[in-house]
């Protein structure tokens, strides 16, 4: 594909507007949430709130703060929990690289549940089923790659943040300006990920990931029907791939079999480039966040993908 350089305003006008529509949604679910944050800092209760959670982040490494962090991703979506783990990072003791990885991945794994679940199940999957999977995925991911990065000492320098909190002793107005600049710079984010996904499509290296990895679906015993599907799910998002499915399923092209593991590895691995790319913003590295989190994905639905028929027949018998 060629591109035309009188095209190219019209394509940026256009970028700009897609990434307008997305940061609205998105800013109304996370402004509440930043200003929730801020009033939970100066009375003091994010420790407090945060010290359940401490069992759980100590099984992967991580300060108990954390897990405000994660229970951000789990309920609402990625560039909210990254905006409250910015406005967290003040609060807690500096992360390394590796931390930055352990809580990326497990915010990867296991985000936006209650909305991606529902289209989980609209396909034929049960909610329940992805919710428990998603979440006990995203531990035992983060408690391996604790594992592995501590007992080999890697990425133990503090973690880099592109975020821009404001200061613990800042007043309300220079903490507001400091949040609008994070907003902007999410917009400018969201645009600049917006714009690089229709380049890489443009030049074909979406469609080179999905050449590569085709055999790895095809080794899961994901069928030819669906593997196209699932690629596309994994390179661009969850409700891509899944309405693909849907409509498949619905004219009987795809088997239930295969819905339940090309849905499965969507929901563990999905939007690889443009997500990936954002988990960069609090310091992670590509190892855990694309590398770890692929790999743990492929191996985990290659083996549910041989235990659910065999659990389906004893069920049935």
């Amino acid at each position: 594909m060629q591109f035309r350089l009188d095209q190219l305003p019209a394509q940026a006008a256009k970028v700009a507007k897609d990434a307008a529509r997305i940061c609205l949604d998105l800013f109304k679910v996370m402004v509440p949430i930043l200003i929730g944050v801020k009033i939970l800092k100066e009375l003091g209760l994010i420790t407090l709130l945060a010290k359940p959670l401490a069992p759980v982040m100590g099984l992967v490494g991580l300060p108990p703060e954390c897990g405000l962090s994660w229970a951000t991703a789990i309920a609402n979506n990625l560039y909210a929990a990254l905006a409250v783990h910015a406005a967290l990072v003040p609060t807690m003791e500096p992360l390394t690289v590796a931390q930055a990885t352990v809580i990326a991945t497990m915010m990867l794994l296991a985000h936006n549940i209650f909305v991606e679940g529902a289209i989980a199940k609209k396909c034929g999957v049960g909610f329940t089923g992805q919710a428990v999977l998603r979440l006990a995925a995203a531990l035992a991911c983060g408690a391996l790659l604790h594992g592995i990065f501590s007992g080999l000492d890697l990425f133990t320098e503090p973690a880099p943040l592109l975020f821009t909190p404001s200061a613990a002793d800042a007043s309300l107005a220079a903490w507001a300006f400091g949040e609008v600049k994070n907003l902007a710079m999410i917009y400018c984010v969201i645009a600049s990920l917006v714009g690089l996904m229709r380049v890489l499509g443009a030049l074909g290296v979406t469609r080179l990931f999905e050449t590569a990895l085709m055999p790895f679906l095809r080794l899961m015993g994901i069928g030819r029907a669906a593997a196209t599907i699932t690629v596309i799910g994994l390179v661009m998002g969850l409700a891509y791939g899944s309405g693909l499915i849907l409509l498949d399923v619905r004219q009987g092209k795809v088997e239930r079999r295969d819905v339940f593991s090309a849905i499965s590895l969507m929901s563990l691995s999905h939007a690889l480039i443009e997500d990936t790319l954002l988990m960069c913003l609090i310091g992670a590295s590509l190892w855990g966040t694309f590398v770890g989190r692929l790999v743990f994905s492929l191996v985990v639905v290659a083996v549910l993908s041989r235990i659910a028929p065999a659990f389906a027949r004893a069920r049935t018998a």
